[in-house]
């Protein structure tokens, strides 16, 4: 497949956004549909609460402190949950004990892109598989070397780097430019650097957006795609 038909898409997300989750499932299935496009997958960082302390909170008590009452929390979850069955997300919110920093995930994020696209993207999906399916801790350096093993990344090299400050500011500067680009919420999906699809959209419309960039960019008309 040419260059003239590839696009770039970075996700702005954060690991503990569960509609971030459920936009990743619908990405897959865009990038699946519109088969005639290289789509090149990039992640971005995004905090929804950097006030986290970096030990995490009790996450019932941070809900609740959030949202006010458990009435309020279930219905926000009967929402989500049937819209993730549906991409084959099996959420199980209740045995989240942890409400992480996702400082650190983020880092890791980082460092698993400079180690190849499908190492960041198996790391991503891994990551929000640990949190919101299996209720692991994302804000535990032991959850994140393991699942940078998995992901195929060199986890001694991780090991190492996360009691450092390697590439925190960097991360934060990241998270600093989505803020100024206006990007308030996540999932946002960028294409080409120039084209912004906003929310956990229906993969119909990711795919239709994929292949109009796509299009208008191998016509060299970029600037003309609304």
């Amino acid at each position: 497949m040419s260059a003239d038909n590839s696009i770039t898409v970075d996700v702005v997300s954060d690991v503990v956004c569960p509609w971030c989750f459920i936009g990743q499932k619908r990405l897959d299935k865009a990038v699946a549909a519109a088969s005639d496009v290289e789509v090149h997958i990039r992640w971005r960082p995004f905090q929804l609460d950097p006030t986290i302390p970096p030990e995490g909170k009790d996450r019932r008590e941070y809900m609740m402190a959030k949202f006010g009452s458990e009435q309020r929390i279930r219905e926000i979850h009967a929402r989500i949950e049937p819209l993730g069955e549906a991409e084959g997300i099996s959420f199980a919110f209740d045995a989240i004990k942890v409400a992480p920093n996702t400082l650190d995930a983020h880092r890791l994020i980082r460092w698993a892109g400079a180690a190849g696209e499908a190492v960041q993207n198996r790391l991503v999906r891994r990551l929000f598989q640990l949190n919101f399916e299996e209720g692991a801790n994302l804000g535990d350096h032991a959850v994140l070397i393991e699942a940078a093993r998995e992901a195929g990344m060199d986890a001694s090299v991780v090991e190492t780097l996360l009691p450092t400050d390697a590439d925190v500011d960097a991360v934060r500067t990241e998270i600093a430019t989505a803020s100024r680009m206006g990007i308030t919420g996540v999932p946002c999906f960028l294409l080409e650097d120039k084209y912004a699809v906003m929310g956990a959209q229906d993969a119909y419309t990711l795919t239709d957006a994929i292949r109009q960039v796509a299009a208008a960019k191998a016509r060299g008309e970029l600037e003309k795609v609304d």
